[in-house]
């Protein structure tokens, strides 16, 4: 163990990423062989062959594990499902509970949230995996939901009298929005049986979002159309190459062991928190390795915790929008961020005082343009409200410029406003439309460029966009569908791989330092953030009651930044800067001077990290 995780880490990342990823693929089962649940259920008593082809009716969900994960003892499929999966008919089939509603959405009688949009996709089969073809942000043309279909897997059970079982992940993705409701579906099949295909059961009991919240479950009556899929030979060899890179994982009651004179408490990290129920999922990546609570249900253990899909919120703001405009300022030069708003946007769409307003003050969120200067009074308001519902890109962009009624320098006063992230992702775009053509795209690039080098899921290659479509203008302030591994692989390589990939540098380092806060100017970077947040976001104030010290925080680059000092935080004798990813919910990666990263995913509104961080600290020190 090093004295400190950050300096010999620098050295040998991008080593880490093609041979420790890759060992980690190698501890998976390489012929993908079933595992998961206890061999108990191969007497299944849940979702047995009777129910799912009878399509009985069930009066509440199942046990997660017990109806969709693999038994540990399960036989190798016989048969490989080739073809496409369409769910027919769900009108009388579904339960649906509701939870909560703050806004008001969902209506008492019948209503699209209360059903799944239309469902077929296409699927082939490797191994034990059974892989969608179509992986990612998929659009239905619903009025409430999109879906996100992540691979699963088939096995035989002896009870099945000669049936192939499968299971796979799912999520219902609000439609231009970024709340994520995980489900599983389960089904049986056969090309020699009649019928073809059962009934296929599906339950929802876990989101991470906090507006609405629901469990949602039935038997839908299905059909399976065998015939051979374009490209399965590659498709087969990406999703080898995925499980393959994953990052090394281990449990995180495992960090305690393998730092066993550190006095690790995994337990502390949830200790803060009113609402522990809210919390999807968390964990820390230390020295390359993902150390990862699991993902629980209301219905027990989420069977495909590693694909489980995550909302991005506001990180976007950091991982897209902000990696995006160091990735052009890497390619094109320095002066990019110094490039104005006015001169890559319709005259005609302006309003306000944008005439020296630059790509860089926008990602600082210090535009000069505002409504309200109270702590994100801005975001909360009606204004932003109807920017963040409209779906086409002129009437978003026209919203996001109604922002106007006060005017600062740029530069000097922060206003958090998720309309000027969308503002600079347009304005990126047409700077590189400018440069490579009409059919290049920010999102695409940051994609091609950062997310497929460092191995990104594939369900992760996608994001929101206007117009409801895969073709409209991508959002930038939010909309990246993130698994675990994901962020355990951005987050780790943004605090300590120098913008580097497979020894090529991607990000313009400068400028990636500064969102960092490891620059020689690191208090001056960025803007100030005044004003004290109710909600007590990213560390305003401390779990233990000791109120927080003012002018601590500093937005810079799509990042946020806390300084953590010994007045507020005794048990440190030094002060560093803490870089932090946010979004909207409960959700923060904090990118940790130790080399440490933590990640916690949750929906409560609770933005807890600084327990985290004090965890942290015993695996390595904070201060030099």
């Amino acid at each position: 163990m090093r004295d400190r995780l950050g300096n010999d880490a620098r050295v040998c990342f991008c080593v880490l990423l093609l041979v420790v990823w890759t060992v980690a693929g190698q501890s998976q089962t390489a012929s993908g062989a079933p595992h998961g649940a206890s061999s108990s259920q191969l007497n299944r008593t849940v979702l047995t062959l009777g129910q799912l082809l009878s399509g009985a009716e069930l009066s509440k969900p199942v046990d997660d594990t017990a109806g969709f994960a693999p038994p540990a003892r399960a036989t190798e499929p016989t048969e490989s499902f080739e073809g496409t999966l369409s769910l027919t008919n769900d009108s009388s089939d579904v339960h649906f509970a509701l939870l909560s509603d703050v806004f008001h959405l969902v209506s008492t009688g019948d209503s699209p949230w209360k059903h799944l949009p239309a469902f077929s996709f296409q699927f082939i089969q490797s191994g034990s995996y059974l892989i969608p073809v179509t992986q990612g942000l998929s659009i239905t043309g619903s009025l409430t939901w999109n879906y996100i279909v992540g691979p699963g897997r088939v096995w035989q059970e002896k009870s099945d009298e000669g049936y192939m079982r499968a299971s796979l992940p799912f999520a219902l993705i609000q439609r231009n929005q970024n709340c994520v409701h995980n489900g599983e579906m389960a089904f049986l099949f056969s090309k020699h049986k009649a019928p073809r295909i059962s009934r296929v059961y599906f339950q929802i009991t876990q989101e991470t979002c906090y507006p609405m919240k629901f469990d949602m479950w039935g038997m839908v009556a299905a059909s399976y159309a065998p015939s051979p899929v374009s490209g399965a030979d590659e498709i087969k060899k990406a999703h080898e190459a995925e499980i393959r890179q994953r990052m090394p994982r281990k449990t995180l009651g495992a960090l305690a062991d393998d730092f066993p004179h550190s006095g690790f408490d995994g337990a502390a990290i949830g200790r803060g928190y009113k609402h522990s129920e809210d919390v999807t999922t968390y964990g820390f990546v230390v020295n390359g390795l993902n150390y990862s609570a699991g993902c629980p249900t209301r219905y027990g253990e989420y069977a495909f915790c590693e694909d489980m899909r995550l909302p991005s919120y506001s990180i976007a703001k950091s991982v897209f929008a902000g990696v995006g405009l160091m990735r052009l300022g890497q390619i094109y030069g320095t002066s990019v961020y110094n490039e104005k708003i006015k001169d890559f946007l319709p005259r005609t769409m302006i309003s306000g005082d944008w005439d020296r307003t630059t790509f860089s003050n926008a990602s600082d969120m210090a535009t000069g343009n505002y409504n309200l200067d109270a702590y994100e009074a801005d975001e909360d308001s009606p204004a932003m409200d109807q920017f963040l519902i409209d779906e086409a890109f002129e009437s978003k962009l026209k919203d996001a410029f109604a922002l106007n009624q006060n005017h600062v320098p740029p530069g000097t006063k922060w206003i958090y406003q998720s309309s000027a992230t969308f503002i600079l992702t347009q304005a990126m775009n047409a700077y590189l439309k400018q440069h490579e053509g009409k059919d290049a795209d920010i999102f695409n690039r940051v994609r091609d460029d950062v997310y497929v080098p460092l191995h990104l899921s594939a369900g992760a290659l996608a994001t929101i966009r206007t117009e409801n479509s895969a073709t409209g203008a991508p959002s930038g302030y939010y909309g990246l569908f993130l698994a675990k591994d994901d962020i355990a692989k951005l987050g780790s390589w943004l605090n300590w791989g120098d913008g580097v990939i497979a020894g090529a540098p991607v990000l313009e380092t400068s400028r990636l330092k500064e969102a960092l806060f490891r620059s020689a100017n690191a208090a001056d970077v960025g803007v100030p953030i005044l004003g004290r947040d109710p909600a007590s976001i990213l560390g305003s104030t401390q779990q233990g009651g000791t109120p927080a010290i003012s002018n601590t925080r500093r937005y810079a680059h799509g990042f946020w930044g806390k300084y953590v000092t010994p007045q507020e935080f005794p048990e440190f004798h030094c002060s560093f800067w803490v870089s932090l990813m946010s979004g909207y919910g409960g959700n923060v990666v904090a990118l940790l001077p130790n080399g440490v990263t933590f990640y916690v995913f949750s929906d409560g509104r609770e933005f807890l990290w600084t327990d985290a961080l004090r965890e942290a600290s015993k695996l390595a020190p904070m201060c030099q």
